[in-house]
């Protein structure tokens, strides 16, 4: 029980840290309107049909930054759009063309797979990152955060009661130890005292040994004296 306690405190544990920086990352772009990241990772939601099949509507993805030179051709990357119907829209399509300019920036052309038209051109500093995993279920949460009352109960609330709940975990475990602690006081107390009462029993026996030996050797005397 002990082995399976442990294991699932070390499971906790880690889906719990998970679940921080999952939060820090959310909470971080929203109200930071995108524009800052934790440890260079961004969430993001996919709200359009452009990159079917390999991104369904409502589909989260993890968007890590990357220097520009990483990017290839057929890389999945998320970027902010600065022309024509994409301005100011959040846009994840994937690398068609990659160039080189003059000045050593790159110019790059992207495309949604199920789109028939290319994404006008766009330059390496409108580029969030490179797409590195997606996963439904964040999603859910980011769409929960994005609601005040739905972030108040569902996300602060329940963190809350998940630290409160730690904690008293944690004393809970620290009285248990204090216990066992005091109980193997008590036991070491008990082998002592019951190592003294052994010795002080001992101690009488070898007394009274030597009371019998002299008396034993006083009527021996005894008896020769009258012989």
């Amino acid at each position: 029980m002990k082995v399976l306690r442990a294991i699932y405190s070390i499971i906790r544990t880690i889906v719990t840290i998970i679940l921080i920086c999952l939060l820090a990352i959310i909470l971080t772009q929203r109200f930071s309107n995108n524009k800052m990241s934790v440890a260079g990772i961004r969430i993001f939601t996919v709200v359009t049909e452009s990159m079917v099949p390999d991104y369904l509507i409502g589909d989260a993805i993890l968007v890590r930054s990357v220097d520009p030179e990483e990017l290839s051709v057929g890389d999945d990357i998320t970027y902010l759009g600065q022309k024509d119907s994409f301005q100011d829209k959040i846009v994840t399509h994937r690398i068609i063309k990659k160039e080189k300019n003059n000045d050593g920036t790159y110019t790059i052309g992207t495309k949604g797979i199920a789109n028939e038209e290319k994404d006008p051109e766009i330059n390496e500093t409108q580029v969030y990152g490179k797409v590195i995993y997606k996963i439904k279920s964040i999603s859910y949460l980011n769409g929960i955060i994005g609601n005040l009352y739905g972030m108040y109960f569902l996300i602060i609330v329940p963190m809350a009661l998940m630290v409160f709940f730690e904690f008293i975990g944690h004393q809970k475990d620290k009285e248990r130890e204090e216990e066992k602690d005091k109980k193997d006081n008590k036991d070491e107390i008990k082998e002592e005292n019951k190592k003294t009462d052994v010795d002080e029993e001992q101690e009488r026996k070898e007394k009274r040994k030597k009371r019998r030996s002299k008396r034993r050797e006083k009527r021996r005397k005894k008896k020769d004296k009258e012989l």
